[in-house]
């Protein structure tokens, strides 16, 4: 279930939020060609904007320059992120799957549907759904009574592409526009990892068994923590089945929530995305950005 949200606001301002979208052009120049690491200047040409203008643009967004937050994506940090998270993974991806699962401060239970539900793809479901901006553009956020079912991003097709996937995914479902409803709960997802609140949140998941059993391995990954699909496979007790995994991962219905951006190739490289690459660079970029902000912030903390 999900708690009243009323009280929640967002800690990362609008203006902040819409940056992705002027700025997208760059991930996806960044997104084929990370492994140059391009300076600013090809960068800001890449988006239409002077270097300072896209330096300042930029940084609002991501909390770094443009220059680290390439280095995030290199090929080199990915694999120091596969050998450095493996005693982390050990910890987390073995703690159980049945138990809540932390995701920076959200403490997220999932239920799934019932055999019956399944069959029917939703039906005798209410599904109240909503667009909002996020840090990564324009997401499609659906909310049954029984926790979040939905959450998906704006692509190429835009608003009525998102709501014709959704309908399509929850086709048994009743489904009605409610961005009242679903505001503070976008708001709550997409909080800043510096929020000190501790908040409960349930998702309400359909698909099979296994399906089921990749995407609450999925949630035990922590924040600023990469996964190759074989380890994923592993903690979902599937250790030789990378490729069902893979198809498990990609059809994995709530975004972010379950972060299967989280999970790159054993080679390091980052890998395919069904809401976009560039998206899940952005992502990957960003959860880094503030990690190694909360990383600094401790460690001065400890020093005074």
């Amino acid at each position: 279930m999900i708690e009243s949200l009323a009280s929640i606001e967002p800690a990362t301002t609008a203006t902040e939020w819409s940056d992705y979208a002027r700025i997208e052009k760059a991930l996806a120049y960044l997104n084929s060609h990370y492994l140059e690491q391009p300076n600013l200047s090809t960068m800001a040409r890449s988006a239409h904007l002077s270097e300072y203008h896209f330096q300042r643009v930029f940084t609002r967004w991501a909390g770094i320059s443009p220059k680290r937050f390439v280095q995030f994506l290199t090929l080199e940090h990915a694999k120091r992120q596969l050998a450095d998270s493996k005693a982390v993974l050990e910890a987390s991806l073995n703690s159980g799957l049945s138990g809540p699962g932390r995701l920076h401060d959200l403490f997220v239970s999932v239920e799934a549907v019932t055999p019956g539900e399944f069959k029917s793809r939703g039906r005798g479901i209410r599904i109240e759904y909503g667009f909002h901006q996020t840090p990564f553009g324009l997401c499609l956020l659906g909310l049954a009574r029984r926790g979040v079912c939905w959450l998906g991003f704006s692509n190429g097709g835009g608003q009525r592409a998102a709501l014709r996937e959704m309908k399509a995914y929850w086709s048994g479902a009743a489904s009605t526009e409610r961005p009242a409803a679903t505001e503070p709960v976008a708001a709550q997802i997409f909080s800043s990892l510096e929020k000190r609140r501790r908040s409960a949140l349930g998702l309400l998941l359909m698909g099979t068994n296994f399906q089921i059993k990749v995407w609450q391995a999925l949630l035990k990954i922590p924040i600023g923590t990469v996964v190759s699909y074989q380890a994923l496979g592993q903690a979902a007790g599937a250790p030789t089945a990378s490729r069902a995994v893979g198809a498990a991962v990609g059809q994995n219905p709530i975004a972010y929530l379950i972060p299967c951006h989280r999970v790159i190739r054993k080679s390091g490289m980052l890998g395919g995305y069904h809401w976009g690459e560039p998206r899940k660079h952005a992502m990957l970029g960003w959860e880094a950005a503030r990690m190694e902000e909360k990383q600094a912030g401790v460690k001065r903390a400890t020093s005074l």
